[in-house]
Formats: C-alpha cells, sequence, structure tokens
C-alpha cells in the first residue's frame, strides 16, 4: 500500500484507518517473517544441527522455578493443585557405562583355526645344562579374521531310469519346487539380494559391483527380476501378516514420503510407504506403499479394523474415527516435538512445556515393569495430576500468543488433540506415543538416501512387502538371511493355510530347540 505523503487526507476518521491498515499490513509483514526465520532455522538444524530433541534437565529446572501456578491454585483445590505441579526427581535410570577401549570377548560360536608355532629344534635345548625342553603349556592370542562371501553351485541331479527289457518307458525324478522355477538363483542367493537391499540398504547397482569382484557377473536388471520374483512368492505370507495386525487391540501406523520414478516425467514424484505395528500379542511390523497421502490408502489398508489406533494428526485418518470403531490415541512424542522447535522463537515458554511433558514421560519410566493393569493405576494416579497442570497452562497461553507462531501452532495442537493425547490414561496396553512406528520408519528413510527412487508404484509395493519381512524378523531378533532362505525354500510346496507356520514368531519357535540341540 502506497501514500503520497505530500497529500495525504484531512479527515481524522480517513487518517486513523489508514494508519490501522498500516499496521496491520505490518504486523502480517512480521508474522510472515518470524514463520521464514523459524523455517529458516529449523532447515539450518536438520541439516547441520543434531537430531537429537534433548534437553538438559538443568534447563526445565532453572525454567521451571520462575513458572507462575497461582492461576491453577485458584482453580483446583488445594492438595490438587500441589499435586499438579510438576515436580522434578532426581533420574532413575542407571548411568550409561563409559565404552571402554578394552577388547571384548570374541564370539564363542565362530570356528577356530589353529596355528602353531613351535621352537626351532636347536632353540629346543636348556642354554643351562643342554636337556631337551619339555612342553609345559601354551599362550593363546586370538585374532579376528575376515574371508568374503563366497559363491558356489549347486548341482540338482534328477536320476534318469528306463526298462532294459523294453528299450524305453524312461522315468526321471522329479526336482522340488524352486522359488523361482528354471531359474539361476538358489534361495541364499536370492536372500542375500534381499537383504542387501532392504536390511543393508545396499542399492543393486552396487551389489552388482561386489559380485563381479567374486567373479560372477549377474546385472542388476536380472538382480531386479529376482526381487520381483521373490516379492511375489512372499506375498501371500504378508497377506497373512497384516490380517494379524488388524486382529491387535492397538495399531500403531506413521508414514514417510518416498521418490518414485515415472515414464514421461523428467523427475520423480513423491509415493508414500505407511508402516501398521501390531501389539504384543500379534509382533508383526508390516509396511503398506501408495502413490499418494490419500485418506483412500489407510482407509483400505485398515478396513473391517476395530481398536485403538495411534497416530499423529494426519486430517485422513479422521473418517475412521467417526463411527467409533476405531478409536483415536495421540503420541505425545509429536506434539513435544512442535514445542521443541518453538524454543526459537519463545524459548521461555517452550521450556515450561518441554518441564510438564518431561513429568509425563517420567511417570511412564516408573511403569514400564508394571503391568497393563498397574501401569492404568499409576497413570491416573500421577499423570492425569500433570496433565491438568498442563491444560491449565495451555490454557493461559493460548489467550497470550500469536495463533500463527510457532508457539501458537504448537499450543493449538496440543489443545486440537487433547483428547486423543490423554487417552492413553484409560488402558495399560496403551503407549504415551507412537515411536515405535517412526522407529520402523527408519529403514525406508535410511534406503531412500542410497537407492534415492522407487523405479515405480510396484516397486513400492515390492519393498511394502520385503520391508514387513525383514522388520518382523529384526523384531523377534532373528537374522533376516537365515529366515528368508529357509522361507523362500519352502513357500513354493507350503500349503496357503499353515501360511502362520512361517511367521517369524512360529519360526523362530520352531528354530530354538534345533539350535539348542546343535549346541
Amino acid at each position: 500500500m502506497q501514500f503520497d505523503l505530500q497529500n495525504l487526507p484531512e479527515d481524522f476518521s480517513l487518517l486513523r484507518q489508514i494508519i490501522l491498515d498500516l499496521l496491520s499490513t505490518v504486523k502480517a509483514h512480521e508474522q510472515r517473517i518470524e514463520r521464514l526465520k523459524h523455517q529458516l532455522q529449523q532447515l539450518q538444524r536438520y541439516q547441520f544441527g543434531r537430531k537429537s530433541e534433548r534437553v538438559a534437565l538443568e534447563q526445565l529446572l532453572f525454567q521451571y522455578a520462575g513458572l507462575d501456578t497461582e492461576a491453577v491454585a485458584a482453580e483446583e483445590p488445594v492438595e490438587e493443585a500441589r499435586e499438579a505441579e510438576p515436580q522434578f526427581e532426581p533420574e532413575t535410570s542407571p548411568k550409561r557405562k563409559k565404552n571402554g577401549h578394552g577388547r571384548s570377548a570374541l564370539p564363542e560360536h565362530l570356528p577356530r583355526h589353529r596355528v602353531e608355532y613351535p621352537l626351532a629344534e636347536a632353540e629346543c635345548r636348556c642354554q643351562s645344562c643342554g636337556e631337551t625342553l619339555e612342553k609345559i603349556g601354551e599362550e593363546v592370542t586370538q585374532q579376528l579374521e575376515y574371508q568374503p562371501a563366497s559363491f558356489h553351485v549347486v548341482e540338482h541331479v534328477r536320476i534318469k531310469y528306463a526298462c532294459k527289457r523294453c528299450e524305453g518307458n524312461v522315468v526321471v525324478s522329479e526336482m522340488p519346487p524352486q522359488p523361482i522355477d528354471k531359474g539361476l538363483p538358489g534361495p541364499g542367493l536370492l536372500a542375500h539380494v534381499l537383504v542387501s537391499k532392504y536390511a543393508d540398504h545396499l542399492p543393486l547397482h552396487r551389489l552388482e559391483g561386489i559380485f563381479e569382484r567374486n567373479g560372477v557377473g549377474v546385472s542388476r536388471q536380472t538382480m531386479c527380476d529376482w526381487v520381483k520374483a521373490s516379492a511375489r512368492l512372499l506375498e501371500p505370507l504378508y497377506e497373512a501378516m497384516k490380517r494379524e495386525v488388524l486382529a491387535s487391540k492397538v495399531v500403531g501406523t506413521d508414514d514417510t514420503p518416498v521418490p518414485v520414478q515415472e515414464l514421461g516425467r523428467d523427475r520423480t514424484r513423491k509415493g508414500r510407504i505407511w508402516v501398521y505395528v501390531g501389539d504384543g500379542e500379534h509382533e508383526h511390523t508390516v509396511y503398506d506403499y501408495t502413490p499418494t497421502r490419500n485418506k483412500e490408502g489407510p482407509r483400505e489398508f485398515l478396513e473391517g479394523y476395530e481398536g485403538y489406533l495411534q497416530a499423529d494428526a494426519y486430517p485422513g485418518y479422521a473418517g475412521l474415527y467417526a463411527d467409533g470403531r476405531v478409536i483415536e490415541v495421540g503420541c505425545w512424542a509429536h506434539a513435544r516435538r512442535k514445542f521443541y522447535e518453538a524454543q526459537l522463537s519463545d524459548r521461555e515458554r517452550a521450556l515450561v512445556a518441554l518441564a510438564y511433558i518431561r513429568q509425563l514421560y517420567q511417570v511412564e519410566k516408573k511403569a514400564q515393569a508394571l503391568s497393563a493393569e498397574q501401569r492404568r493405576a499409576l497413570r491416573q494416579e500421577k499423570a492425569r495430576a500433570v496433565l491438568q497442570g498442563f491444560k491449565a497452562w495451555l490454557d493461559r497461553q493460548q489467550l497470550e500468543v500469536l495463533p500463527k507462531s510457532p508457539m501458537g501452532e504448537a499450543i493449538g495442537y496440543a489443545q486440537a488433540q487433547w483428547k486423543a493425547l490423554g487417552r492413553y490414561l484409560e488402558d495399560g496396553d496403551l503407549a504415551i506415543d507412537n515411536n515405535a512406528a517412526e522407529r520402523a520408519l527408519r529403514k525406508v528413510v535410511i534406503g531412500r538416501k542410497n537407492y534415492l527412487f522407487y523405479g515405480s508404484d510396484a516397486g513400492g509395493k515390492r519393498a511394502a512387502i520385503i520391508y514387513s519381512l525383514i522388520a518382523s524378523c529384526k523384531r523377534h531378533g532373528l537374522d533376516p538371511f537365515a529366515y528368508l532362505r529357509d522361507i523362500l525354500s519352502r513357500l513354493p510346496s507350503h500349503s496357503i493355510q499353515n501360511l502362520p507356520e512361517l511367521f517369524p514368531s512360529h519360526w523362530k519357535a520352531e528354530q530354538t530347540p534345533l539350535a539348542s540341540a546343535a549346541a
């Protein structure tokens, strides 16, 4: 808005309106500048700063020392108000041991190759009397050695039989079904390719180079075909695991973008990988791929599900909560992150909010080893009071901060999600945050930094299938290579009705007696 300073109107009301318009414009510009500064600071932190959101306890204590709690005390009885005030307690967790420089013992299961160094015959005489020295013991120095992975060829020999009298009636013995019919790779090689790409985040072109150094030429396109065939073979097992996850009482979910190549375009577009974490009775971690972040993705995956869904505040989930079959559970880690990021523009309020949230997590530390019912009782006794104090503080601060500021948005998020954020108090089987789902997405994030993009939507779907099996292996402490090698050899002839026998949890129970017997 521009004005001719030489010809300003003399009408007072018109001048007043011009001033108000100018002030409004300045305020809008200031808010925009603050938002842009906040975005720039966050980008700088993501790019160059530390990723941890940890805040020193001393800072929270110092900030909380000046917190005015009179308003809280005025609204509630004195006893309850005192409970509502966060009381900082000393850390109960044991101090982390410092990493020493000593050498740790080598694993017992590794094979040993003994190399002896006897004395030369001339040195086996006593220097005093000339008597022959006798062996009285030995000193053993262990050295860890490495031999690169090796290839070998398995010759499947089908024996031919014929009748000598008839000089005919030739019969050939049958060969067991293979993961890829008439294909070159055995189950061990397929498992190695899958684990290298989806567990170790190794792009196929790098794996191609590793194979060449071992004297075996396998193109990345051939390996891509192997991945495609393996995912097709594993898909029924994946679908069975998905059904198990949907039988959970609590499902945690989150999503992350992934670049996808599309024919006819000179750049990638964004697809989406979603993760669904089953509860303790259904210990599977299952991924899903969708071409967009449309609400239809989670709606189709969770069709028929009834129970708790712990997620962020993505609006696409709202339709799932409408009929009450799916109950929303909020995530305090998401809420905390917004206050942590608001420190750059409003440190005083941010530290007070982080102090309250810290109290909620201190209650969870004490509740870790308890049963679900005991955990619920402890939360009702301790965490509910902290939440009451925090809610009263949020209500007061909401009247003082700008809604579009980082602190205003953090407070607005917490207020809008308050019912969902407090739902974990109702049931001891619920978690305070959705960190399990966030951790499960890390392998996807690390992977996309290495292989850069998926070749197609079909490639994203294949990745979701293989990620599901590898993540579920990790959840049960299994070696994904050993698991996949065995499963890929058994699936071609395995009954589809008995697929649960191949779940990582069942496979682990099946292998434990064998490992014990071998030991």
